[in-house]
């Protein structure tokens, strides 16, 4: 625990140290997600953003400048749906806040009030790549709260939050089944609540924006009409074909925007799914196939790119230690499962930073963006292949070899 503890602490002094950093990282093979790889190139950053980007012969490096080499650079990974600085590695009581089961909706639960940036399973993370993870509450409730977007490697939350509300999560499912005579207990009473709690939700917008009665504010109620206005979508985890059927049959009634999660049978409605224009964020490629996701493949996400899905891959939730894989494996995975080596490096870049509504600041290499980058010593979706630098922002956070 010393060496988790002083390895974030010299990583967080490093990143508050210069908010003007500037850093050059020259790769043998540089992966923008931007088009085509480029070869023998050089990517520079200054004062935190991508400046320039381009072969070594035509990108001039400034005197003097810190510059980092590597044979395969590619732009900080995104793990598009985890919960990351809420669940910690203990895996005890103080450092578990993923899930508040005291009641089955409580969309009014703020992931940046529960996010811990020092968290050491988020600077595991980071040392593989992963600068950008979108987290929050866990599937394992009707509703269970809000997600957010954060960079990793920062000191606080005010440091990391790069989207402070993502998006809502709910679950339809096995996840959102409560014990005993606690409701929900059935599929129909999920649904049932989900209906209510939209159509209160839609009621009190109404009188807030008349000024007529204008009722008390509502937290909860307040978040969910922030789904209906369509200023974020509900993130919906569902994996048993029917559920995802019937998630996307609210969506129509109400008319909100929706990110799908998890998916395992995505592949039984393909159709449906195409059709509604909604992306996806599988499941983790490895995950455990028993119960609702039985039916989980190594090819879902491929399957889905296929039928003209946009995909992102997740670390996802665990109930076990480490409470989370790690997205860079996953993508490896699904690509030799027929995803491809592009989509799935889209997969955990530029794909997933359009799903989570940050494309303009991360999720490819381009100038203007955050000089967020990953560097490998060689194909990063090989199992022998270590991360061996990442930058974010500028600042070199890790030199270490993972």
């Amino acid at each position: 625990m010393r060496r988790a503890t002083t390895g974030i602490a010299v990583t967080l002094v490093c990143l508050v140290s210069s908010a003007a950093a500037q850093v050059a990282v020259q790769g043998e093979t540089i992966y923008t997600a931007d088009g085509d790889p480029l070869r023998d190139a050089v990517v520079l950053v200054e004062s935190g953003r991508i400046t320039a980007v381009g072969p070594a012969s035509s990108v001039e490096i400034p005197p003097g400048i810190r510059t980092l080499r590597a044979k395969v650079v590619t732009p900080g990974l995104i793990d598009a749906h985890s919960t990351l600085g809420l669940s910690g590695y203990l895996n005890i009581a103080h450092d578990q806040d993923q899930v508040e089961a005291s009641a089955a909706v409580q969309p009014e639960l703020r992931a940046i009030d529960a996010y811990n940036p020092r968290e050491p399973l988020v600077e595991w993370a980071m040392r593989y790549g992963v600068t950008t993870i979108h987290t929050g509450h866990a599937p394992r409730a009707l509703i269970s709260g809000q997600t957010g977007v954060f960079k990793t490697g920062a000191r606080t939350v005010e440091e990391a939050v790069l989207k402070p509300l993502a998006m809502v999560a709910a679950t339809l499912g096995e996840g959102a089944r409560r014990d005993g005579a606690k409701p929900p207990g059935t599929r129909a009473k999920m649904a049932a609540m989900l209906r209510s709690e939209l159509i209160r939700a839609q009621e009190y917008q109404a009188k807030r924006d008349t000024g007529d009665d204008r009722p008390d504010r509502d937290l909860r109620l307040e978040a969910l009409a922030s789904v209906l206005r369509g200023d974020v979508p509900l993130l919906v985890t569902a994996h048993r074909s029917h559920d995802i059927l019937t998630a996307l049959r609210i969506r129509d009634e109400f008319g909100f925007s929706m990110v799908l999660d998890g998916a395992a049978e995505g592949h039984l409605v393909l159709d449906h799914i195409r059709a509604s224009g909604m992306p996806v964020i599988v499941h983790p490629t490895m995950m455990r196939a028993r119960g609702e996701t039985e039916n989980l493949s190594f090819e879902t996400a491929a399957r889905l790119a296929r039928a003209g899905v946009k995909v992102a891959l997740q670390g996802g939730f665990e109930a076990y230690v480490p409470k989370s894989r790690l997205v860079l494996f996953e993508a490896a995975v699904a690509a030799a499962h027929g995803l491809g080596r592009d989509a799935a490096l889209r997969s955990v870049t530029i794909d997933a930073a359009e799903i989570l509504g940050v494309g303009d600041r991360v999720g490819s290499i381009e100038v203007g963006k955050d000089g967020d980058l990953a560097l490998y010593d060689g194909d990063p979706f090989e199992y022998a292949t270590h991360c061996i630098g990442v930058v974010i922002g500028g600042v070199v956070v890790s030199e270490e070899t993972r």
